[in-house]
């Protein structure tokens, strides 16, 4: 469980962005430690071993990473999304640019000494409704406009879907991201039956009832409950930001076939378009 920010182990939060659920929890170095060792098999029992290096000064506030952190002579940059996100690898990019740049400001780069630099790792927690396998890459050579397998510029990221019963190991292996993953999905559950304030007050009560993150919801819970209410709404806003954009490509599409002089009937036997639709359609190609 997360522990209070008086101990020397614990980052404060960062109150001049908005910060999220999985953010606090894992900013406290005891919970990273737990998932690092997790997802790297290690058995560390220190948590001072952990150097964490989230950018977090003004300067950099446009390009805020979740949670990056030093150990093993690696550079860890963690990242949660509860919605698809394709991008990730260039946002990784920008994020490993600003923090080699932070990590080597007083280093001579034109000199003839070699410099040397952690080697970077990515990885996403993605707890979202959108059905994901267990684990997904995601390259930035996907991003290319044109596909050349000589391009000089790679970056590779691993998304691993916590939702439901995906990577129960994982989970088992780390208690904070397996309560993390019950608490998101009570959410979730019960913003489909009522009101999301009450959804989210539902899930704390039922949370600190059986356990779960019960400690760190006491300690947090007007906290976590306004984290929890922005994150979900801010969810569903870009799924049906994603909806409304596949609706639009969809009446351009029967658009253009009634432009072709294609029939109704063959435009709903080719497109699977309905009656409505078609109107629609026809109304706003005139």
């Amino acid at each position: 469980m997360a522990n209070e920010a008086k101990s020397p182990t614990t980052m404060p939060v960062n109150r001049t962005y908005k910060s999220t659920l999985f953010i606090m929890l894992f900013q406290d170095k005891h919970n990273l430690l737990e998932l690092y060792n997790a997802v790297s098999g290690k058995h560390y029992t220190d948590p001072g071993i952990l150097e964490i290096n989230t950018l977090e000064n003004a300067i950099y506030m446009t390009v805020k990473n979740d949670i990056s952190f030093l150990i093993d002579g690696r550079l860890s940059l963690y990242e949660h999304q509860s919605t698809y996100n394709p991008n990730l690898p260039l946002r990784f990019l920008i994020y490993i640019s600003k923090l080699y740049s932070r990590m080597t400001r007083n280093a001579n780069l034109y000199g003839t000494k070699l410099i040397r630099i952690p080697p970077p790792e990515f990885l996403i927690f993605y707890n979202g409704k959108e059905e994901l396998p267990e684990q997904t890459l995601l390259n930035l050579s996907d991003m290319y406009e044109t596909k050349d397998p000589h391009a000089g510029l790679e970056l590779s990221a691993v998304m691993l879907n916590i939702s439901g019963k995906h990577n129960q190991k994982l989970k088992e292996a780390c208690t904070t991201l397996k309560e993390y993953a019950i608490y998101t999905d009570k959410v979730r559950k019960y913003a489909e039956e009522t009101e999301l304030p009450d959804a989210v007050e539902q899930a704390i009560q039922e949370c600190i009832t059986e356990g779960v993150l019960q400690d760190f919801l006491e300690k947090h819970r007007t906290e976590a409950k306004e984290m929890s209410i922005f994150e979900y709404d801010q969810e569903k806003h870009m799924r049906q930001e994603r909806e409304e954009a596949w609706a639009d490509g969809r009446l351009s599409m029967i658009i253009q076939m009634l432009k072709n002089g294609m029939s109704e009937e063959d435009i709903a036997r080719a497109a699977g378009a309905t009656e409505e639709e078609i109107k629609k359609a026809k109304e706003l190609s005139l």
